[in-house]
């Protein structure tokens, strides 16, 4: 149960920024900017950003959510998405790929401890300084989301069910409300 009120039993993020919809909306139009806008990152390699943060913060709904927009953009692939939750030192992602989720997992725990270093191995394995900052932006953001989520309590469903549909429904339609878009 949140611990605000809600207009309506809408699980997630979506439930509480209906609470107070002005700054829902700026929040919607930063997901959408920064999983959606223009990067050198795809949308795939964005959304596997944010389901690794959400999972390193143990945000269940962020972690749902996020898990299956990535498998969607990844055509379906949740092996590679819980593989790279559990271990990208050792998932099938290219090294440009595990480069740029080990600077997003010193983000979420100390974004100070991002080297110099960090960021060459990142460029070394063909990032660009866009795929760096955008790495670092999502991160913040989506710890700033998770807490968002957890420090409300919002609705977590139980059913996977629930989070595929809910993944598919960012991949193919974004984060603005379509009401409001």
């Amino acid at each position: 149960m949140p611990r605000i009120a809600v207009p309506a039993p809408v699980p997630g993020i979506r439930g509480l920024m209906a609470a107070k919809p002005a700054s829902g909306r700026r929040l919607s139009e930063l997901a959408e900017q920064l999983l959606r806008g223009p990067s050198s990152l795809t949308v795939a390699e964005r959304e596997l950003i944010a389901a690794y943060v959400s999972y390193l913060n143990e945000t269940p709904y962020c972690t749902g959510s996020h898990t299956a927009a990535a498998a969607h953009a990844f055509g379906g692939d949740y092996t590679l998405v819980r593989a790279v939750q559990r271990d990208p030192a050792t998932a099938s992602v290219s090294e440009r790929m595990r480069a740029l989720l080990a600077i997003a997992g010193k983000v979420r725990g100390n974004a100070r401890a991002v080297t110099e270093q960090d960021v060459a191995v990142a460029r070394a394995a063909g990032a660009d300084d866009e795929a760096v900052h955008d790495t670092v932006l999502i991160a913040a953001a989506f710890c700033m989301f998770n807490r968002y989520v957890d420090g409300l309590a919002a609705i977590t469903p139980e059913d996977p069910a629930v989070y595929d549909r809910i993944g598919a429904t960012l991949v193919a339609e974004g984060y603005l409300p379509q009401a409001a878009g």
